[in-house]
């Protein structure tokens, strides 16, 4: 066993000094992230007709031909990027004429389409190419800025011209984190070698591929997909996203608008692995600039798409809201939306009837099919604290314990030990109970391991096939099930399924291997969503999606059992989840007061966990329940374990447990 006690002690030092950076160490070498904003293709994924040296492209090595009008390169960038093509062209005097398809899948490499991003149509094949000509003696040649693909992994470059098209230096410029220039530059860090998995590095490269997808998601404020959608054969990423960028988007290829609802899971990945939240609070605030000041209704999207009609995704910004006060602490953004934000409260409050439950007319939602205010509620409660709120706090709080209740006598199916959809279903759907479990609706600890068994008899092979949108695993989703396993006290469950649907969408051949797929069916085939709105159009799934990111915030919250408790970690809690199986794990984020950073070990008998948080704060930490406690070391002075939770300040604490 490994514990890279090196790498930690440079976490420490780090912590001192709030460097701002993560450590280096094996786990160093998963950041997916590229070195530079200048990437090259890694290799030729394959070619068609007349081609010449088209090796020479890989990593800029030379000049490649191609000879005959029809006649294509397949290049392999590696990963998933996104941005603007630039490339010589060693024809003058001649003029040149060839098109670019892009795509994300190598199942739709050809020379004729990209995979679609503007529309889903059944034929696959909306977007189209984008076709250039240039004029005789131009000697390079830069991707109009308003056709960007925002993402994709291969690229084919075919020839429509009579003689030979020379091409070299074949570069993207990447166009995600406008406002950062190292994209490596993480603040956080996370690292846990799996024994029982067969690559025993998945549960790390899980977590930096939901970093890298977030990352990918971070786009400029005018690159958004242009509503109405481009005509057929096009597209355009030029659309305004909002009230100031960067913004934090759904996904690379598409939609590329804000998504509160996505934003649930996308931004604790952000602050765990980069803590780049200025996207977050632009899109927070976009939201709450589109309020509808008559009711307090927030929109469902961001613009260009400025749907409406959603009381999901309007209770997401609320939510979103506190996650990012938590994160942040940034009280002169809070109350500069505060006015705003109580009247979206309120609208949710004025959707409670005579029942005693919320009333949601507003239906549209993540794809589910049928039709929750309570952890609005919650979350409520605690920034109206924040603020000295006293009174609406007190008031939000008593709403949230009645709307508790009703909710179990409604919907809590005994027979089953679950919870139903609505009040006219047997249906148990994987949202809602997963929902139930982490916003503290269930009542018992031993009724939420009933949930927790309840949503495990979904799963096949892959993953949860969600009841609620048949032949669909939602990463999205499943993401909040892994934290609802967690909080059940099934650590081994909620592992099991990080490997099982993470550990698909990193291994298939069918997607990028770099970023995270939006979803797909239960058998594992992109057609996500085919009789659902996408129009049995597999070419229009997203491979880099931030609502399916969820292993990366649940292994450093609860793996590691790294958490802030109030506002920028004033105080906080380390209470690992070592019931997976899993004889280690470290990592590390960053507040605006400093670098938090936790390691844990278990060897045999004795579980030893060593922190470092910064001076000022106070916090716990939770001796693991399956650790035979009778005394313990903190900081080498023996004590009788008289309790599993310990208090303690700030600093560095080492506590092993005899």
């Amino acid at each position: 066993m490994q514990l890279h006690l090196g790498g930690f002690l440079v976490l420490l030092a780090c912590a001192l000094t709030t460097c701002g950076l993560a450590p280096t160490g094996p786990w160093s070498n998963f950041i997916l992230a590229p070195e530079s904003k200048t990437v090259y293709p890694a290799a030729i994924h394959s070619t068609h007709g007349a081609v010449t040296h088209a090796s020479s492209l890989v990593k800029n090595a030379g000049k490649a031909s191609i000879t005959s009008s029809g006649s294509w390169i397949a290049l392999d960038f590696g990963l998933e990027i996104g941005g603007l093509i630039s490339f010589n062209l060693n024809n003058p005097p001649q003029a040149s004429s060839f098109s670019l398809s892009f795509t994300e899948s190598p199942v739709f490499i050809r020379p004729t389409a990209s995979d679609d991003s503007s529309y889903p149509a059944e034929n696959t094949t909306f977007d189209g190419v984008l076709k250039v000509t240039v004029p005789a003696n131009t000697s390079y040649w830069t991707q109009p800025s308003a056709t960007l693909r925002g993402g994709y992994r291969y690229l084919t470059i075919v020839s429509n011209s009579a003689g030979a098209l020379t091409i070299s230096n074949v570069s993207c410029t990447i166009s995600f984190v406008p406002h950062l220039d190292d994209m490596r530059a993480y603040a956080g860090y996370f690292y846990a070698e799996d024994p029982q998995s067969k690559d025993k590095n998945l549960l790390t490269k899980a977590w930096y591929a939901g970093a890298y997808t977030v990352q990918t998601n971070t786009v400029a404020l005018n690159s958004g997909r242009q509503v109405p959608f481009a005509a057929a054969g096009s597209w355009y990423n030029n659309a305004t996203l909002g009230v100031a960028g960067p913004i934090i988007v759904d996904g690379a290829k598409r939609d590329r608008a804000v998504w509160p609802g996505d934003m649930g899971i996308a931004v604790p990945s952000s602050f765990v692995s980069t803590n780049d939240l200025l996207p977050t609070r632009n899109a927070l605030s976009t939201m709450f600039a589109a309020i509808d000041p008559k009711t307090g209704a927030l929109p469902e999207s961001g613009p260009p798409l400025s749907q409406l009609g959603s009381d999901t995704y309007h209770a997401w910004t609320l939510i979103g809201t506190y996650n990012y006060y938590l994160f942040s602490g940034d009280t002169a953004w809070l109350q500069n939306v505060w006015s705003n934000y109580t009247k979206a409260v309120a609208f949710l409050e004025g959707k409670v009837d005579s029942t005693g439950l919320m009333n949601v007319t507003g239906l549209r939602d993540w794809a589910r099919l049928g039709g929750g205010g309570y952890n609005v509620l919650t979350t409520a409660t605690d920034l109206a604290k924040y603020l000295n709120q006293t009174s609406l706090s007190e008031a939000w709080a008593q709403n949230a314990t009645a709307l508790k209740g009703k909710f179990n006598e409604a919907f809590w199916l005994e027979d089953v030990g679950m919870y139903r959809d609505n009040s006219t279903t047997t249906l148990c759907p994987q949202d809602g109970n997963s929902f139930a479990i982490l916003f503290n609706l269930t009542t018992s600890l031993a009724q939420a391991q009933r949930v927790s068994d309840g949503l495990q008899k979904n799963w096949n092979e892959l993953g949860p096939v969600a009841p609620e949108l048949p032949d669909t695993i939602s990463p999205f989703i499943s993401g909040f099930e892994v934290q609802a396993h967690f909080e059940a006290g099934n650590d081994a469950r909620a592992l099991d399924l990080i490997r099982r649907t993470w550990g698909y969408m990193l291994t298939t051949e069918l997607s990028v291997q770099s970023t995270l797929l939006e979803g797909f069916t239960a058998n594992g085939s992109l057609a996500y969503r085919w009789y659902r709105g996408y129009n049995d159009d597999p070419a229009y799934t997203s491979h880099s999606h931030g609502w399916s990111s969820g292993a990366t915030p649940a292994l450093t919250f609860y793996v590691l059992g790294l958490t802030v408790t109030s506002p920028q970690g004033k105080t906080w809690s380390v209470a690992p989840r070592i019931g997976g199986g899993l004889p280690a794990a470290q990592g590390s984020f960053e507040t605006p007061l400093g670098t938090f950073g936790a390691q844990w070990t278990l060897e045999g008998k004795q579980f030893r966990l060593d922190i470092n948080t910064p001076k000022g704060t106070t916090g716990v930490v939770v001796i693991p329940g399956s650790v035979s406690a009778k005394e313990y070391q903190i900081d080498g002075a023996l004590h009788a374990a008289r309790s599993r939770t310990i208090s303690l300040g700030g600093g560095k604490h080492s506590i092993v447990v005899l």
